[in-house]
């Protein structure tokens, strides 16, 4: 089995009609056949959005009546920041199972509104400021390049979006593939966190390994390495590698993403990756070198 998506998931673009949205809906076209279904324009409802090569999508005025109508199970947001939580929102209502919002900047009270929502609804989150989840040979959702992806064994979460592309171009040079890549995005406020992902890892027959990306910032990777911990004390337990970005960074300073500020004596890396080595995870020293730590936690 796949996580979250697979050769059947049927896909809408919130913000298909803009520039982003046309650009990476033609990439998940062309790379995977991905069965995107629609656009969703308020003031375009009834029009045709086409491709470069000719492509056509229906669009509709609303997400609601795009899913009715097509049965879709899935929706990227390029919605610009302003307007991306309410298009957030709007697939919440709808009852779309999964959200992927590709967005960044969008405010953060806009976000802790959405998690309120989230929280007692029937959709799943990946994002914002995310590159999107891919399982390669059968859906590409979001911004990642489908030419470095390879059916296979490893399961990639990551909060930062370029080092989500590294893991993936080194675990298929190395022979192992993924089954599922997931960018979890850098944001203070998000969907899902490494813990949902690693829950859905440990659990797929699939995935073998894991690579866990974190960043500096908040405490998602000591929480991760808390709940692997306790996984492993009940036998559920997978290699792992693991790399943390922005090890330099002075305290107190933004680093990148929103969500990489270390403040109050915690978030810096040290404390990171001592929790993750501690839940068995072996930390690479540099992101170059994920690949082949991932290969050496294998053998062990």
């Amino acid at each position: 089995m796949s996580i979250l998506i697979d050769k059947n998931t049927k896909v809408i673009v919130q913000g298909l009609t803009g520039k982003t949205g046309t650009f990476h809906t033609e990439q998940a076209l062309a790379y995977y056949g991905t069965q995107m279904v629609a656009g969703i324009h308020p003031k375009k409802g009834g029009e045709k959005w086409t491709g470069s090569k000719g492509e056509t999508l229906p669009i509709f005025a609303t997400v609601g009546e795009a899913k009715e109508a097509t049965g879709a199970t899935a929706s990227v947001v390029y919605v610009p920041p302003a307007g991306a939580a309410e298009a957030i929102i709007e697939a919440i209502e709808a009852e779309v199972p999964l959200i992927v919002c590709i967005t960044e900047g969008i405010p953060v009270m806009d976000m802790v509104k959405v998690k309120a929502r989230l929280d007692r609804s029937k959709s799943r989150l990946i994002g914002p400021n995310c590159p999107g989840i891919v399982t390669p040979n059968e859906c590409k959702i979001g911004i990642m390049p489908g030419n470095i992806f390879k059916k296979g064994s490893v399961g990639v979460v990551s909060r930062s979006g370029t080092l989500t592309y590294e893991a993936v171009f080194q675990t298929s040079n190395e022979g192992l593939g993924q089954s599922t890549a997931v960018g979890i995005g850098g944001d203070p406020v998000k969907g899902t966190e490494f813990i949902d992902m690693l829950e859905m890892f440990l659990a797929d027959d699939e995935t073998k390994s894991i690579i866990m990306i974190g960043e500096i910032g908040g405490s998602a990777e000591e929480d991760a390495a808390q709940f692997l911990r306790d996984e492993a004390k009940r036998g559920r337990k997978k290699p792992m590698a693991g790399f943390i970005a922005g090890r330099t960074a002075p305290p107190g300073r933004t680093m990148g993403h929103a969500g990489a500020v270390i403040s109050g004596g915690k978030g810096g890396a040290e404390d990171k990756i001592a929790a993750m080595e501690a839940a068995g995870i072996k930390v690479s020293p540099s992101p170059a070198r994920l690949g082949k730590t991932l290969v050496e936690a294998i053998k062990g």
